[in-house]
């Protein structure tokens, strides 16, 4: 995620909570973030509890602003972005990806 602390100060976060699930009423928190006045890209790891150099598998991923600098009310996050491994897509999907109408929907935008 992409902050910057100098030109937004009470309005950059401190304290993120990232939650990680299948569906929203599982969301289970993955990470706790404390960020002292950052300036630029906050590169956040997710990876398996059970293996620690797995990625994390989840569908919903949430990143909540539990705090502020300043105890500021609002929040500017510039940018998230989220890297993940690549899966081989004809494995996940139960269906064939040949058609046009099929391969439209196989990707993430």
């Amino acid at each position: 995620m992409h902050v910057d602390y100098k030109l937004d100060e009470s309005y950059t976060p401190s304290r993120v909570s990232v939650r990680a699930g299948h569906t929203y009423q599982d969301l289970k928190e993955v990470r706790v973030l404390e960020l002292e006045e950052p300036s630029g890209w906050v590169v956040i790891p997710l990876t398996a509890d059970d293996a620690p150099h797995e990625p994390l598998k989840a569908f919903y991923l949430q990143l909540a602003v539990l705090a502020n600098h300043q105890n500021g009310r609002d929040t500017h996050i510039r940018q998230v972005k989220v890297f993940s491994a690549r899966t081989d897509a004809q494995r996940l999907l139960p269906c064939s990806t040949t058609t046009p109408q099929m391969s439209m929907f196989s990707g993430v935008r």
